[in-house]
């Protein structure tokens, strides 16, 4: 054949491949989700093979492992006691609270650990929405910001280096901008879950932390969180949120979730000069690992092909459960 270019000339050996590759993808990318709660031991999570849910104990192990890995920061979720769960969500900022006494304890520990938390209402609330629910039903927007502020500042006295909003109110960004700047937090900054869709891929992460929507009284308690997070129809509409959270201060954009939303990630680095995140989520996690218990794919390969996929679209930062095991597959090469 007659032809002039030939691409396959650059695929020929490891090291041409090697020369002209386009994304990389090394361990300071991942952020780590870590489950904490505040049992005497460390529990596994049924439906996420590999995941655990840490004491705090063995939460310094684990980070002190990350770190050793090349991970340079770590998120934290609370699994809440039952009886410490409310309609108004007010233990999210009680300065003695679990989240609270890890951030503490990890910035004591492995100071130079970059220490994420959330903000929502959801692992606190007796409802187990990510706002307070109405006696109507209905999800309360101005209403749960107070909340979240007063939790986002109690994080940051605690020693967090991001706060994660997480609950899709309007606004809440701005607000807690305000917050944390009035009370001399101006260095903490804020790593917003501005496009987090209301998905199906975030089953085994509501097991891990009991913080599905039910009805625990009379009020009606509305079955999903449809009202709040977005339509994973709309693609657009992510535009308008990453606008809107960068005129309101937030320093990170993420999309929540990754695999399926490669086109949001894509659109807002288009958009956006801001760093971007994507979320690795748990139902993501948990379908390769699922696969690969029953030698359906290789874990290795998948999960790597995957991460780079998120570099590919357009983020410069992954949350992933995967984050500890793919450090080690990157450092052996």
């Amino acid at each position: 054949m007659d032809l002039t270019y030939r691409p396959r000339r650059l695929r020929r050996s490891t090291s041409l491949r090697s020369m002209v590759r386009e994304t990389s993808l090394k361990a300071e990318d991942f952020i780590y989700p870590l489950f904490v709660h505040e049992g005497s031991a460390v529990e596994p999570i049924g439906a996420m093979p590999g995941a655990n849910r840490w004491n705090l104990d063995s939460l310094i192990g684990e980070v002190q492992r990350a770190w050793q890995l090349g991970i340079r920061c770590v998120v934290l979720f609370p699994k809440v006691q039952e009886k410490l769960k409310t309609e108004n969500g007010e233990e999210c900022f009680n300065e003695n609270g679990l989240i609270p006494r890890a951030i503490s304890l990890l910035k004591k520990e492995i100071p130079e650990m970059t220490v994420m938390t959330d903000v929502a209402l959801d692992p606190y609330s007796c409802d187990g929405h990510d706002g307070i629910v109405s006696a109507e039903g209905v999800v309360l927007n101005d209403e749960t910001i107070t909340q979240l502020c007063r939790q986002a500042v109690v994080q940051a006295q605690s020693g967090a280096d991001l706060i994660g909003p997480s609950d899709m109110m309007d606004g809440r960004v701005g607000a807690i901008r305000e917050a944390l700047d009035d009370e001399g937090f101006e260095h903490v900054g804020i790593i917003s879950y501005t496009a987090k869709y209301s998905s199906a891929y975030y089953g085994p992460f509501r097991e891990a932390l009991d913080s599905a929507p039910r009805a625990a009284g009379v009020k009606p308690i509305p079955k999903d969180k449809s009202t709040y997070q977005m339509d994973p129809a709309n693609a657009r509409e992510a535009i308008t949120e990453a606008q809107l959270d960068e005129q309101e201060g937030a320093d990170i954009l993420m999309v929540k979730p990754g695999l399926a939303y490669l086109d949001i990630i894509y659109r807002l680095r288009e958009e956006s000069a801001l760093p971007i995140a994507a979320y690795n989520v748990s139902g993501e996690y948990s379908m390769v690992k699922a696969a690969a218990e029953r030698g359906w794919v290789d874990e290795r390969s998948v999960v790597l092909e995957t991460l780079l996929s998120f570099k590919r679209a357009g983020a410069d930062l992954i949350l992933t459960y995967h984050a500890c095991d793919a450090a080690h597959w990157l450092l052996k090469g």
